[in-house]
């Protein structure tokens, strides 16, 4: 008996990825005692401000080493405190048009240093990170900026219909607190995140069709998701300067008691009670006296301090414990 005629086999459509590609990218902090600023580089396309990166290579012995060669060739800057962040691997990082280009992770590492001037071949530059972040800055009252997200994350919530509706509320009441009046300032990359998911930033939007005519919140876009990267950062650094003595790397070899306060407050977003923030910076034996005085304030002269570095032997955890990292929104 001849044997059964064999089925066709299905044709098997063999997908040809494109090659993973890892990137490094460094979210470079500094401050003043009036502004917390990020190091940017402008892509030449599109148009927008990005952060420090390249390539992982060969050549790198390791990951830091190969972020602080690309921060150094890009702006001449040497680095000094470093942390890896976190890993992005999204495909949505990338940018519009480029959908099929399959994933590309990026790699990305906080950095503190005090500010100075970037040169090198790419067109670097500090800038304020509000200007991307508007609604995290509380020092003048409200932001301005959720008097436009407010009324659009509630619209959003509102049509996503009932089953949707009290899970979208209750996640705007936990990132922005706009019933209870309470904000957690190390909520920054979940504020961005959900903001992102209502489709009221423009990196979420790069690839629909047609084009959403939502209002969106005000801030600076950035390139790929490297206003993701500093959402992280922020959070990263709002939250570790409560307990580790990290805000000294951004501090002058010597500075005065206003400049520290101002500084941790243009950091956290909030600003502090002068007389609490002093007595809490005595209690945790943080800084010590030099014996000099500066006129630069405009008023009475004021005493210079620097940190106290026997600090870091004495106890597990030399932070300050900012009474203003929840406040009551009025």
């Amino acid at each position: 008996m001849p044997p059964l005629p064999s089925s066709p086999r299905p044709k098997t459509r063999v997908r040809r990825d494109v090659a993973l590609s890892v990137e490094l990218s460094a979210v470079i902090m500094a401050a003043t005692p009036d502004e917390p600023r990020v190091l940017t580089i402008r892509a030449e396309s599109p148009q927008l401000d990005g952060l420090p990166s390249g390539p992982l290579q060969s050549q790198h012995r390791t990951l830091e080493t190969g972020l602080r060669a690309w921060v150094a060739q890009q702006t001449e800057l040497k680095l000094g405190y470093v942390e890896q962040l976190y890993t992005f691997g999204d495909r949505a990082r990338a940018e519009a048009g480029m959908r099929d280009a399959g994933h590309s992770l990026s790699i990305a590492y906080l950095a503190l240093l005090r500010e100075a001037r970037p040169t090198g071949l790419a067109h670097a530059a500090w800038r304020n990170w509000y200007n991307y972040l508007p609604w995290e800055d509380w020092r003048e009252g409200r932001p301005k900026a959720l008097d436009v997200i407010e009324p659009a994350l509630k619209a959003w919530a509102r049509a996503g219909g009932k089953p949707l509706k009290k899970f979208r509320d209750e996640r705007i009441e936990l990132t922005f607190g706009l019933q209870s009046g309470t904000w957690t300032d190390e909520r920054v990359l979940e504020r961005y995140e959900l903001l992102f998911e209502a489709g009221l930033v423009p990196e979420a939007l790069r690839n629909v069709q047609p084009p959403s005519k939502a209002r969106l919140a005000p801030g600076q876009s950035m390139a790929l998701d490297h206003r993701r990267m500093l959402s992280t950062a922020i959070g990263r650094l709002r939250a570790k300067i409560k307990y580790r003595p990290v805000i000294f790397e951004l501090m002058s070899p010597t500075f005065t008691l206003l400049e520290l306060q101002k500084t941790v407050e243009a950091l956290s977003g909030v600003r502090l009670h002068k007389q609490n923030f002093r007595r809490l910076v005595e209690m945790q034996g943080l800084v010590e006296e030099t014996g000099e005085v500066t006129a630069e304030t405009g008023g009475r002269p004021a005493r210079l301090v620097r940190f106290r570095r026997e600090v870091l032997v004495e106890r597990p955890a030399p932070g300050l414990r900012l009474p203003g990292a929840r406040r009551t929104i009025s």
